[in-house]
């Protein structure tokens, strides 16, 4: 029995898996671009569906689709966003720049389904994959807006709530631990002591920045760059579609999609998710220098800084017994330097349109929708994994702030410079506290030192 099935488009014959909902151009795209095995994630084919579903409900409403081609349409797309078909979108990111192998892969496999359910219900099962699925729409305008959607839909179902999970995390490990004083540091260099909660509170704050960052350019996400067909100009679709449509999707996300005012700019260039990617390097940025404080106050236990310790999670070493690394930590800044590499393809390629359409669409979707998961997925394990169970070495704290010779700056004020620089010296060739050796080499009273070097007050700044 044979395993496949014979299909004709412009180009001539070809061999379609027997099963296989999609046809002729998608089995094309599969035979050309064996590349990476990389495919769409399941956001982008659901983005898709989306869209598929809501053109075939505008197109019933505009009188250009028949209501029983429309029902199935709108049907088989639904089962496209439900993920029923995720196995049936094959192809490799590395494609044609447009994505239009893409489009025509969704334009396929939803004819057929729905041609199938047409079969069922009335025996008259032929749905065109161009003529009543891509109706009103081109690949060119299609997966931008796929494209913007489906990081939109990731922002704000992933990113966003990781954010506030891994902000909310760090600001309540703040308030447990405000009555911890220790050494700050500066060029790895022991500094003038800060509280946990002022260093916590400080990463919280990188986090939520990193929040707003990213909310700045939503409403610019959501302008669509559907109704702009080919080049822009609209051709071959109704002049209310675009409009329409993104109501539509509008309506089925409960997200504020627009059609963009601009339909050449939003064609021809991905400016705006450029800009969402320049964001998500720089909130890599930020966790990367949150993951690295962690592991650096982590080091030890006998010759790092043994600050805190995080959870035990597996086993460190293969050749050293009862060795513990910081994994999540370390995942974490994996994770960061994956974001800021997706950033620079995803800028270059924005660079690489031409003319009335960018030519790197596929590339760029990938890369910014695995920034966004991976950004999402990372911050909630550093929440959950690290910050939340990490425990503070008290002891180590205490006895390096007690030999900390920076704590002499709180001296200069009333011995002048150069006096406490001499104090901080000694103190350090004698292995001896600042409050000791100050006692020895001022007339300050004993209890004004005490008074002036005061970690927790040291903390709190100014003059008195």
């Amino acid at each position: 029995m044979a395993d496949h099935r014979v299909e004709k488009d412009s180009l001539g014959e070809v061999e379609v898996p027997l099963d296989a909902l999609y046809g002729a151009q998608t089995q094309r795209a599969v035979d050309n671009f064996g590349i990476s095995g990389i495919r769409f994630p399941r956001v982008f084919i659901r983005a898709l569906g989306l869209i598929k579903e809501s053109a075939a409900e505008v197109n019933l409403e505009l009188g250009l689709l028949e209501p029983t081609v429309a029902a199935a349409t709108g049907r088989a797309a639904a089962e496209v966003v439900g993920g029923q078909w995720d196995e049936q979108f094959p192809i490799d990111i590395f494609q044609t720049g447009s994505g239009t192998s893409t489009n025509m892969n969704a334009n396929e496999v939803i004819a057929r389904r729905a041609g199938q359910i047409l079969d069922g219900e009335t025996g008259m099962g032929q749905v065109h994959p161009n003529d009543h699925v891509n109706l009103g729409q081109s690949s060119n305008d299609v997966i931008p807006s796929a494209i913007h959607i489906s990081s939109y839909l990731q922002v704000a179902e992933e990113l966003l709530p990781a954010f506030a999970h891994l902000a909310e995390s760090l600001r309540k490990r703040a308030g447990e631990l405000a009555d911890v004083v220790k050494t700050g540091r500066t060029h790895l260099m022991d500094a003038m002591p800060v509280t946990m909660e002022q260093q916590l509170s400080g990463w919280a704050f990188q986090v939520e920045q990193s929040t707003e960052r990213v909310e700045s350019c939503l409403p610019r996400l959501a302008r669509l760059a559907l109704g702009g067909t080919a080049v822009g100009t609209g051709i071959n679709t109704h002049p209310e579609f675009g409009k329409r449509i993104s109501e539509k999707l509008s309506q089925k996300t409960g997200l504020p999609f627009a059609e963009t005012d601009q339909h050449f700019a939003a064609q021809a260039g991905m400016d705006t998710v450029t800009e969402l990617s320049g964001h998500l390097k720089t909130a890599a940025s930020a966790l990367m220098k949150i993951s690295n404080d962690m592991r650096w106050m982590n080091s030890g236990p006998g010759a790092g800084l043994g600050e805190i310790v995080l959870p035990e999670l597996q086993p460190g070493s293969s050749i050293m017994p009862g060795k513990i690394n910081p994994v999540i930590c370390e995942a974490m800044m994996m994770v960061c330097v994956q974001v800021a590499g997706n950033d620079v393809a995803v800028s270059e390629g924005n660079s690489r349109g031409n003319f009335e359409l960018n030519l790197m669409l596929p590339l760029i979707a990938h890369n910014v929708l695995e920034s966004i998961t991976i950004l999402g997925h990372g911050s909630r394990l550093l929440a959950d994994k690290a910050v939340a169970g990490f425990t503070v070495n008290r002891e180590r704290i205490s006895g390096l702030l007690g030999t900390n010779p920076v704590l002499v700056t709180a001296l200069s004020p009333v011995t002048g410079y150069d006096k406490a620089a001499e104090i901080a010296k000694e103190a350090g060739l004698q292995g001896r506290s600042i409050l000791e050796v100050a006692a020895e080499m001022t007339d300050i009273p004993h209890a004004e030192l005490e008074k002036l070097l005061d970690p927790r007050r040291l903390t709190e700044g100014g003059l008195e």
